[in-house]
């Protein structure tokens, strides 16, 4: 039987501290993989049992679902169902949003919009395969205090 491959220099091991991962339910490892690999350009550490897949300074991790274990009694890690909300996405940031977008949308991307500029940056939101919200963005305005417009919604009272 081969024995999976692991990446031993990036695992996400901090030799001190705290470092943070993402850990996402996925239906079909090997599709994930892929497109966090192949299609984001992350760097695979781990192939499965979780799969890690290294991307920029992050770490995703991939599992399908389960029942509960003794560290998480009562508690199934069940698939994640897309619809038209979402309570949580990855937020990736990069230097040059018109080269990440022409770049992924060549390696299989999906974009929702293209970017758009929104005063404080440019952004747009990708699917992954299992349907996580992915949001790309290229801070703009930000760099010089031009903060997003506040929504009514965010308002006091």
């Amino acid at each position: 039987m081969k024995e999976p491959y692991i990446d031993y220099e990036n695992l996400p091991a901090p030799q001190e501290g705290i470092l943070a991962t993402l850990f996402i339910t996925v239906r079909d490892v090997a599709r994930s993989r892929e497109f966090y690999s192949k299609v984001l350009g992350g760097t695979v550490v781990l192939e499965e049992n979780p799969c890690m897949v290294k991307l920029a300074n992050t770490w995703i991790l991939m599992n399908p679902g389960g029942p509960p274990t003794p560290d998480k009694p009562d508690i199934s890690v069940v698939d994640y169902e897309p619809d038209d909300t979402t309570s949580i996405f990855l937020n990736l940031r990069v230097a040059d949003i018109d080269a990440c977008y022409r770049l992924w949308s060549r390696r299989g991307a999906h974009f929702v919009t293209p970017p758009i500029d929104r005063g404080a940056e440019i952004r747009c939101y990708i699917r992954d395969p299992d349907g996580y919200l992915i949001e790309v963005g290229q801070s703009t305005g930000l760099l010089t205090g031009h903060l997003a417009a506040k929504r009514n919604e965010d308002l006091p009272g």
